[in-house]
């Protein structure tokens, strides 16, 4: 049997809380970080509500050096990065850089930088773009950027599947983990709250249109009609269990198990796969549904994508069999970084004996689901359920757990 793979480090970065503890202390009272949309004019446009990060000014946490050649979304994730190695209590200048990699998920690359760029060759001329315009837009940047701030040379990447890739870049990384490497910094982080990203998230349609926070966002529930977007997300340092426990480290959980599957297309009468993507991960976990504590939804706030994971839900654990949240209620969807997010806040969960609410939402009986709304639920939180999909057909699962049993049981 594989050596478990845990996290030892997390970093937040969500717009209701920067760093683990800040962000915590919101989630788990309902506060929300969702409102007018801020960092351009947005009056204009259908949809003008985000989860936007506040209080953030990169030069406070990185060398001017990087300020130039980044995009917001690979500062946030370059801070990010720095929480989690230091909340695992790595200096990763004292280990080998070989010993050492990193994979991240993207949705969107660095869109507000490449916005700026393109006005500048439109409006100046060619010779006024940056040559960090040749890699600041870059889906693999954040990558790119955390290894060379940390000298982190060994097996690294980057995973490109919308919503589902902060599961999925976890999943690689504890693939690589695995196979030897002896730490990764791994998870996801989006931002593209510009004119550029805005007009290409809202081509999507399933952007919320409405104006009030509080009935925006409201995934389950016969109202829902899209969802908010947001910027941030988490990264984490994944290393194997004994390793971490060895040196002294806090250990969060274990990444227990994982499944991804893809949806056929539309049309062909065949169904969705979400529900063996939870199966996946519970048969490689070594857990039965009766096992698990919670659910991390994904939450969509499109009918049939609700009505479509209800049913795979109530489908593996039964009708109101199991608890569920959606905490991103309370940042929007941080594309790459919303399933991240959902990972640090199911381990902060843990620690807590505490699941986060699902706000605003009122749910409906339909979908048979034991939401947790309103107020946060005490719980004891051993085993818990990820679930995330990304535009197109992408279906992640991940079961994570505190410690290992003695003995796995298989279903």
């Amino acid at each position: 049997m594989s050596a478990p793979v845990v996290v030892s480090g997390l970093g937040v970065v969500a717009p209701n809380g920067l760093g683990a503890q800040d962000y915590w202390s919101a989630a788990r009272i309902g506060k929300s970080g969702i409102g007018v949309l801020s960092r351009f004019d947005s009056s204009r446009y259908p949809s003008r509500l985000a989860g936007e990060i506040h209080g953030f000014t990169a030069r406070d946490h990185l060398p001017n050096r990087l300020l130039p050649q980044t995009d917001r979304m690979t500062q946030l994730a370059l801070v990010a990065a720095d929480w989690a190695l230091a909340d695992a209590g790595v200096r990763p200048e004292e280990l080998p850089g070989f010993d050492m990699g990193v994979v991240t998920a993207s949705a969107a690359g660095g869109f507000e930088f490449g916005q700026g760029e393109l006005q500048r060759l439109w409006s100046q001329g060619s010779e006024y773009v940056s040559a960090y315009q040749s890699f600041a837009w870059f889906y693999a940047v954040n990558s790119g950027q955390i290894s060379i701030r940390h000298g982190l040379r060994g097996p690294s990447g980057v995973v490109v599947s919308d919503q589902a890739g902060g599961l999925d870049a976890v999943a690689q990384a504890r693939r690589q983990i695995r196979k030897g490497t002896p730490l990764v910094v791994s998870g996801g982080v989006d931002a593209s709250l510009c004119p550029w990203g805005w007009v290409a998230q809202m081509a999507g349609g399933r952007l919320s249109t409405r104006d009030d926070p509080a009935s925006a966002y409201l995934p389950f529930d016969r109202r829902a009609a899209g969802h908010v977007p947001g910027e941030g997300g988490a990264l984490f340092v994944l290393e194997r269990e004994d390793v971490a426990r060895t040196r002294g480290a806090k250990v969060y959980g274990e990444i227990a198990g994982y499944g991804a599957t893809f949806d056929p297309r539309p049309g062909s009468g065949r169904p969705p796969t979400l529900r063996k993507a939870i199966e996946l991960a519970l048969a490689d976990a070594g857990v039965r549904p009766g096992d698990v504590d919670v659910v991390f939804a994904d939450g969509a706030a499109v009918p049939e994508l609700d009505r479509i994971e209800a049913e795979a839900l109530t489908a593996v654990f039964g009708p109101r069999g199991i608890p569920v949240t959606v905490p991103k209620t309370l940042t929007g969807c941080l594309y790459s970084g919303a399933a991240a997010l959902d990972l640090a806040t199911t381990f902060l969960a843990m620690e807590a004996g505490l699941i986060p609410p699902t706000v605003n939402t009122e749910p409906a009986e339909e979908y048979g689901l034991d939401l947790v709304v309103g107020q946060p639920r005490a719980a004891e939180v051993r085993t818990a359920l990820v679930l995330a999909r990304g535009h197109g057909g992408f279906n992640s699962a991940m079961v994570v757990r505190v410690g290992r049993p003695a003995e796995t049981r298989r279903s």
